[in-house]
């Protein structure tokens, strides 16, 4: 007890007679951790503290736009992380990288349970996000470990490549994991298929879900660094042979991006007991996006935005809502298909005029072809096109559904 006594006393000494300045460099993290958790501790006191924690608080103080802004300006972010083409304006938020808009169609293809994208100026950011965003360290830390084994006799693509030869990298690189850190690939003994966490039912009809597990059961991992090059060689020759019957969704043009908001619902199906947990998957070609989850409502209000490529042969785009369930399939509360089509031609026809003043540059008359409750009247508003549409669903007894589109041109 005496001796114990003693050291405590001896290391209280010690610690009052320390330069009470904050440690900087990789001991921040440590006396930051020390301070925040222990605060029964001996420590500086506020005043010799209080310069050090205003610069950590200067970052944030920015906002968030200003923030991406600054991360721009960074050597390694100032090119894609993919292709190198400069001044990259796209996010792939799930994995911390910045990248361009023809990649951007690539990570949006492999689904939002690998890559989220979101773009630098068109979406609206949180400090939460920018904050991950940072915490993932940017394109040179990624890249150093997304591809630390890239073989030398494969190179990267570049801002001329073609889609096939960015996705089939792109693909390889974070959905494959090919060229992974030997570190985290050596401890994984067996092939791991990620399950996506939007992998959602569809309706009979439906080929979304099948493509998905079927490009599921082709990704894999390494096992050390012992095999990795034999393993790459059947990975590519695997790729060659099942082009054909893959998703095609990374293997196409992209003309632009449509930006669909999705408002409301009305009088939605019930469900449950006396409601529903309704949400709403957004699906066009291979590529899907969905809400958030609203409980018990059957008049949710969602104000939530979503975005998805474009392809050079525009289909339809699918709108599907489901009931959420925690211990059963999600119940199927109708859908519908929207003709993005008209809305693409007046984006076209706009970018090709010197129009400047906000117009009406067409619609699309309400019919029971497509459902409308009202013409979907296709605006030019603050150099944006934009469409309103309220539609019934259909396949189900009853609900309306309230989105807004806004087609963006590849140019921003």
């Amino acid at each position: 007890m005496i001796r114990s006594s003693i050291w405590k006393l001896e290391m209280s000494t010690q610690y009052e007679k320390s330069d009470p300045t904050p440690p900087t460099g990789s001991r921040s993290c440590l006396y930051d951790l020390l301070c925040s958790d222990t605060p029964r501790w001996e420590r500086p006191s506020d005043a010799d503290t209080t310069s050090w924690l205003l610069r950590k608080e200067t970052w944030r103080s920015f906002g968030p736009q200003a923030r991406l802004e600054r991360m721009l300006e960074d050597t390694g972010n100032r090119v894609c992380a993919d292709c190198g083409s400069p001044d990259p304006k796209w996010v792939s938020l799930s994995i911390g990288v910045f990248i361009c808009i023809k990649c951007s169609g690539v990570h949006r293809s492999l689904g939002s349970h690998i890559s989220k994208v979101l773009s630098v100026k068109l979406d609206e950011w949180t400090e939460d996000q920018v904050d991950g965003l940072v915490n993932l360290g940017g394109n040179i830390v990624v890249n150093n470990k997304y591809e630390a084994f890239l073989p030398n006799n494969l190179k990267k693509p570049r801002p001329d490549s073609s889609i096939e030869e960015r996705s089939d990298f792109i693909k390889r690189k974070y959905e494959m994991q090919q060229f992974l850190e030997g570190e985290q690939t050596s401890c994984r003994l067996q092939p791991h298929h990620r399950t996506p966490s939007s992998t959602l039912p569809l309706p009979p009809g439906y080929p979304l879900l099948n493509e998905k597990k079927h490009s599921e059961k082709q990704s894999r991992h390494r096992i050390g660094n012992r095999f990795r090059n034999s393993w790459g060689r059947k990975d590519s020759d695997h790729l060659k042979i099942s082009k054909k019957s893959n998703s095609l969704a990374g293997m196409v043009e992209f003309v632009g991006l449509i930006k669909v908001n999705v408002v409301k619902g009305t009088n939605l199906a019930v469900r449950d007991m006396l409601s529903s947990d309704p949400y709403v998957i957004l699906a066009l070609g291979h590529q899907s996006v969905k809400t958030r989850v609203i409980k018990n409502n059957l008049n949710p209000v969602w104000n939530e935005s979503l975005m998805l490529s474009i392809p050079e042969n525009i289909p339809p785009l699918r709108v599907i809502v489901y009931d959420k369930d925690t211990f059963t399939t999600d119940d199927f509360m109708g859908d519908a298909e929207i003709d993005i089509q008209p809305l693409v031609a007046a984006a076209k026809a706009y970018e090709k005029s010197k129009i400047q003043e906000s117009m009406q540059l067409g619609k699309c008359v309400a019919n029971r072809d497509n459902n409308f409750l009202k013409d979907g009247i296709i605006n030019l508003a603050d150099g944006k096109v934009k469409q309103e549409i309220s539609f019934r669903l259909q396949n189900v007894e009853r609900g309306t559904l309230e989105i807004e589109l806004e087609c963006v041109p590849l140019t921003q």
